[in-house]
């Protein structure tokens, strides 16, 4: 298969961009896309050019570090899909394809197809974390965790972390992302002790990061490459109202005195 790449090049965060055009030929139907642009790299390194430079890491859909916009889209015409996990016979023959960064204030471009998305980062260090007393091992059912909580939660916890939902959302906004780390936490008896000054920390460190606010476009869910309802976006603006309305938010509902 052959392709007309049109690649965003950037030599710096400081540096002009700009879209450069890259023939991608004799493809294999069944490459990856990063394979794809591996290819191409290589006959630019013969030629003596320098490589486009993207992230990657485990190509298995699991690190979100493959972030893309290809076509437009995020990570891809494939739905459920992160951008390694996209395949070029997804493609025409002769396809012309625009390969961009995520398009995102709080994503700054550091080099070609190349982000800092640290912004995520200092979300989840602002409070996606839960107690651990140090002692024995406790029973493995010893706090017992209803069905329907558990695969809400695990659910929310299968984000990857690639920032689709930020370079999705008309507004730029990272609630889908946040959204997520809190709820997986919340929705679990371990996520207790911290829950309602965790909600209130990480929403104050995503506004801090300059992202957009939430309208509930939705297309952040559609962009997901592990296809996480809004619903923890829910989740979250309601933990938010509680703490913000009670005098001692992380008691609240878990029958203290």
């Amino acid at each position: 298969m052959d392709f007309t790449l049109n690649v965003w090049r950037q030599a710096s965060p400081k540096s002009a961009g700009r879209l450069e055009k890259y023939a991608a030929t004799n493809i294999p139907s069944d490459a990856s896309f990063l394979e794809m642009i591996d290819i191409v790299n290589m006959h630019l390194e013969e030629q003596g050019k320098e490589p486009i430079a993207f992230q990657h890491d485990c190509r298995e859909g699991i690190c979100g570090s493959c972030s893309m916009m290809i076509d437009g889209v995020a990570h891809g015409p494939v739905k459920g899909a992160a951008t390694c996990q996209v395949h070029m016979r997804s493609f025409q023959d002769g396809q012309a394809i625009t390969i961009e960064p995520w398009r995102s204030a709080a994503f700054p471009v550091l080099k070609d197809l190349i982000t800092d998305r640290g912004a995520l980062d200092r979300i989840i260090q602002a409070g996606g974390f839960i107690s651990a007393p140090t002692g024995g091992a406790r029973d493995a059912n010893e706090i017992l965790v209803p069905k329907d909580a558990s695969d809400s939660a695990m659910d929310a916890a299968a984000c990857i972390g690639c920032g689709a939902c930020v370079a999705a959302c008309p507004n730029g906004s990272a609630s889908l992302f946040t959204g997520a780390k809190i709820s997986h936490l919340a929705l679990l008896p371990q996520g207790q002790p911290e829950r309602y000054r965790r909600v209130e920390a990480m929403v104050a460190q995503m506004d801090e990061e300059h992202f957009g606010h939430c309208t509930l476009y939705g297309e952040c869910q559609e962009a997901c490459p592990k296809m996480i309802s809004i619903d923890v976006i829910t989740q979250m603006n309601r933990d938010f109202i509680v703490a913000k309305a009670t005098k001692k938010p992380e008691m609240a509902g878990h029958g203290a005195d």
